[in-house]
């Protein structure tokens, strides 16, 4: 049968195949051979042993994969942003959304304690670009309908700089979410990066990975995107990338550059392109084994 890992923890992957409960699985030693590592999110084929256990045979075509933490197949990454303490630096949100497009899966942005404080240019300028961008209070209630909605029947996984928010919004989307992530967190040892432990939870028709620590991916630690590909994982820029004077121009200072044109006639914001070059100059230091998907 078929199913989806939605833990791993002591060498064992839970396999959610449509039973009562998660089926613990081994993986065949021939995975091992073949260098694949089974990952929270995968589609697998498994057999079902007779005391009840399981064993992975197959690990079916991904979606994508990410490396920090080890998770497949997100349909949508939410990047938890706030204009009020603590301030999110807009090149945070630049740069895990660059990161969800090149990952093939959809950044949504969420702009949380906006009974805080409002960063209505900034929804405005993401809005612009194509993002769905939404505005959230936790405390109030603000927005988590939309946020729900957004959620449903997708995969997803919570990104943001800390103290935005992340677990008190799902816990007001799903009351008792946060408190059942906070005990599973002090079993497990989380906060003393102890563990490596990744696990997928229903939030209403979806499911949201949780990962050490709940802050879902390491921003510090994202992986670099390779300097080729980068231009195309801001999609404003896309319509123009065919339009420049050079072959291979790299949108930073050329001449004659169509990206840099929209820049200038205010069709591209200057903030997302100096974003951009940002992350291409950081390209530029990355080691070839960094920029691997």
């Amino acid at each position: 049968m078929t199913g989806r890992i939605v833990k791993a923890l002591s060498g064992f992957y839970y396999v959610d195949a449509g039973e009562d409960r998660p089926i613990p699985c081994r993986g065949r030693g021939k995975l091992r051979h073949q260098k694949i590592a089974p990952l929270v999110g995968d589609r697998v084929e498994i057999t079902v042993l007779p005391d009840g256990t399981g064993m992975v045979d197959a690990i079916l075509p991904r979606k994508n994969q990410f490396r920090r933490p080890m998770v497949a197949n997100i349909d949508q990454l939410v990047i938890v942003a706030s204009a009020a303490v603590p301030v999110t630096d807009p090149f945070l949100i630049d740069r895990m959304a660059a990161v969800a497009e090149w990952k093939g899966c959809e950044p949504v942005i969420c702009f949380n304690k906006w009974d805080l404080a409002q960063a209505e240019e900034l929804v405005e300028l993401y809005r612009a670009a194509g993002f769905t961008t939404l505005k959230v209070s936790a405390g109030t209630g603000e927005g988590i309908p939309e946020l729900a909605a957004a959620l449903a029947g997708k995969v997803s996984a919570f990104t943001g700089n800390t103290g935005v928010g992340k677990s008190s919004i799902l816990n007001a989307i799903q009351p008792g979410f946060a408190l059942r992530t906070g005990e599973i967190s002090e079993k497990l040892g989380r906060g003393r990066h102890t563990t490596r432990h990744v696990e997928l939870f229903p939030v209403g028709d979806g499911l949201v990975a949780d990962t050490p620590g709940f802050s879902s991916f390491d921003t510090d630690q994202a992986e670099p995107i390779p300097r080729g590909e980068l231009a195309a994982a801001f999609r404003e820029f896309r319509p123009y990338l065919d339009r420049c004077r050079f072959q291979g121009c790299a949108h930073v200072k050329e001449r004659g550059c169509a990206v840099r044109e929209a820049v200038g006639a205010g069709e591209i914001s200057p903030g997302r392109h100096k974003s951009y070059v940002r992350l291409y100059e950081q390209a530029g230091a990355a080691e070839p084994w960094e920029t691997k998907k």
